[in-house]
């Protein structure tokens, strides 16, 4: 999938360097782009509201943005209630789910007017789907509440191809920082619309899999420590090699 760090190195101290070369990766890829992303790839997808607006205004609309992704991601409905994050009051939706198994999310964030997921494309079964069906739905549900018409979505969604693992860390620490980095929280795990907990504490969110970033950290306790610690040091990774 992508270069792996040499076992005898620590990761703390190769991130601007990925066996010996710098981190200079692909460019922001378009939309029209996902339907060429292989099997097996990683991707951090991101996009924020039309017009810089809020694309979140209330705990409903994070739990019906989880739940669509988590029927596209083939989960039913039943699974999805067993956690209040993904669970909603009733559902009259009729998302046809893609199988289960063909992505999985290993990170997410929702803040007020934009997004970042993490997500492997497992199968042959292009990204776009899961784009055009989950945030689709979500942006009906969202007019539909807020008697507004016309896209949610600013313009295409972006993404980045990870393609090593410092990027992967990186982003996966950028993506769990968010929250701090506007200003909302102090610490990662105060904030909920995110899976940092699903990797720290014993918050187990049924979309969200975390062996994947787990094993690339090296344990829980690695991970909690080196997110904190590269978050703090983002600005040596050029912004396109993450996404932003």
């Amino acid at each position: 999938m992508y270069n792996k760090i040499p076992n005898d190195q620590s990761p703390m101290t190769n991130w601007t360097l990925c066996q010996g070369a710098p981190l200079t990766y692909n460019s922001v890829m378009r939309n029209r782009d996902y339907r060429e992303i292989a099997q097996g790839s990683v991707v951090h997808i991101y996009n924020r509201g039309n017009n810089r607006e809020n694309i979140f205004y209330d705990e409903q609309d994070y739990r019906a943005f989880l739940f669509r992704l988590g029927l596209v991601l083939g989960f039913e409905e039943k699974e999805l209630a067993e956690h209040p994050l993904t669970s909603v009051p009733y559902s009259r939706i009729r998302i046809t789910n893609l199988k289960k198994g063909c992505f999985k999310l290993h990170a997410f964030c929702l803040m007020k007017n934009h997004f970042h997921i993490l997500i492997e494309q497992c199968s042959d079964t292009s990204i776009s789907k899961l784009i055009l069906k989950a945030f689709t739905s979500y942006a009906m549900y969202i007019n539909k509440k807020y008697g507004r018409v016309g896209h949610i979505f600013q313009d295409q969604f972006k993404s980045v191809l990870m393609e090593s693992d410092p990027q992967l860390m990186w982003t996966s620490a950028y993506i769990h920082m968010n929250p701090v980095k506007a200003g909302l929280v102090k610490h990662p795990s105060q904030y909920k619309w995110s899976s940092y907990e699903d990797y720290v504490a014993d918050r187990k969110l049924p979309i969200t899999y975390t062996d994947f970033l787990l094993s690339t950290f090296g344990n829980k306790d690695d991970f909690e420590k080196e997110t904190l610690s590269l978050a703090s040091d983002v600005s040596r990774v050029p912004l396109d090699t993450i996404g932003r």
